[in-house]
């Protein structure tokens, strides 16, 4: 899909003015665990941890689909940890729709984050295929993976944070992986077409049905800080998981990255990506909220521009309709089958919706701005990030300039500069 008539676009921006951009360095809690596998190891040498694991038991640990610092060295100690004490562990794919919702698609995900059978010390196992379990008191069959129910145990793993879409006592963690991403892509089908508005409501029904019903022997949880780095690492049994989620939670949501700046004209992404959050651009930074989640736009900025598609990413889009305005580059990496998949198991039309488009960035950019109704241009408030993840750098317009300096957690790191576009239109 291309753009025509595209000198008509370019005549209409032309006499578009970007501000200049400054480099600032934002301090936010960055507290980082030193040595992730001494963290991981002291999290499991607990008692009620370790009577969970009996010699000879074939022991499924979960492996999902984010790009989680850390995540493979968790999955490692934890193999390591089941096999010192005589079990049999293999890992298995729990992400739900991601891959193309297929085996070897979701197996490929885990490959491309350095999660194989020679780095993690075990076997993996993936399929689509599912087993029943259990029905929730409407009658709602509940099905998780089939190696998983075969085997004599579950290890979850997972990161806690707060979700991009909906909130509740479980938002993103142990209690979502075991519903969604245990369930495969019929678990994610069935917990999202509830419906957006009782998702956490559905997540813990679901997974309290699966900690009853299956046998669950631990969870494995990072919390991260705002740099995206664990800060915190647990290992909690079933009851605990039932417990002491929620408290996690609320840690990891109080170290989340933010832009520390309110009433901004403009925004402007370099990277939507899935390896970056569920939503490709966390909404939790962007305040970019689709409507069926419920959840207050306020400190929405007016215009939210995204400049490429992550290779990470692997063409899924899922979350793009949120947005305002993308380039050209990022439609042609769309995969719509992969993108339609996701979509089509969480539910809704919103998500997977292409936004307006231009052939290169600065064109983005510039219509970003023009579009930014009710912004003073001259004064025009624009912060330019690297992605959802990466908000320690960040640049910032003129007029954010004296706010800056006047803010003990912003430290500016070069005076405003013009943005470099190469002779295609784009910054990078």
């Amino acid at each position: 899909m291309n753009i025509r008539n595209n000198k008509t676009i370019q005549t209409i921006l032309s006499e578009q003015k970007i501000p200049k951009m400054a480099r600032v360095r934002q301090k936010l809690p960055d507290t980082t665990l030193p040595d992730i596998p001494a963290a991981v190891r002291q999290a499991l040498n607990r008692p009620e941890i370790i009577d969970a694991v009996k010699p000879d038991m074939s022991i499924a640990i979960t492996a999902g689909s984010r790009g989680i610092e850390g995540m493979d060295i968790m999955l490692r100690e934890t193999v390591h940890f089941v096999k010192a004490l005589g079990g049999k562990p293999f890992l298995i794919p729990a992400m739900g729709s991601h891959g193309g919702a297929v085996a070897e698609g979701q197996a490929e995900i885990l490959r491309q984050y350095g999660i194989t059978e020679e780095t993690i010390g075990a076997p993996i196992r993936a399929t689509m295929e599912t087993a029943y379990i259990c029905d929730l008191p409407d009658g709602t069959p509940v099905y998780i993976d089939k190696y998983a129910k075969e085997a004599d145990g579950i290890i979850v793993v997972n990161r806690i944070k707060p979700h991009t879409g909906f909130r509740g006592k479980y938002e993103s963690g142990l209690f979502k992986i075991m519903a969604i991403g245990l369930g495969k892509q019929y678990g994610a089908q069935t917990v999202h077409g509830r419906g957006a508005d009782r998702m956490g409501e559905s997540i813990e029904l679901f997974g309290n049905a699966i900690l009853s019903h299956a046998n669950i022997l631990f969870g494995v949880a990072t919390i991260e800080n705002a740099l995206d780095k664990p800060n915190t690492i647990v290992a909690l049994t079933p009851q605990e998981i039932i417990d002491r989620e929620p408290d996690y939670l609320n840690l990891a949501r109080s170290m989340m990255p933010r832009i520390l700046f309110d009433n901004l004209d403009v925004v402007v992404v370099d990277y939507f990506g899935k390896e970056i959050s569920g939503a490709g651009v966390d909404p939790n930074v962007t305040h970019t909220y689709k409507a069926a989640s419920n959840i207050s736009l306020e400190g929405r900025p007016r215009q939210v521009v995204v400049l490429d598609l992550s290779d990470g990413s692997h063409g899924n889009a899922h979350g793009v309709g949120v947005l305002d305005i993308i380039t050209q580059r990022f439609v042609d990496k769309i995969d719509v089958g992969i993108t339609y998949a996701n979509s089509l198991t969480t539910g809704g039309t919103e998500v997977p919706k292409i936004p307006m488009f231009m052939e290169n960035q600065e064109l983005a950019i510039k219509a970003a701005i023009r579009s930014a109704l009710g912004a003073d241009r001259q004064k025009l408030r624009m912060v330019r990030i690297r992605d959802t993840m990466h908000l320690q750098d960040i640049e910032i317009s003129e007029a954010l300039m004296e706010e800056a300096k006047h803010n003990p957690n912003i430290e500016v790191l070069e005076a405003p500069r013009e943005l470099k576009f190469d002779e295609n239109g784009n910054l990078f």
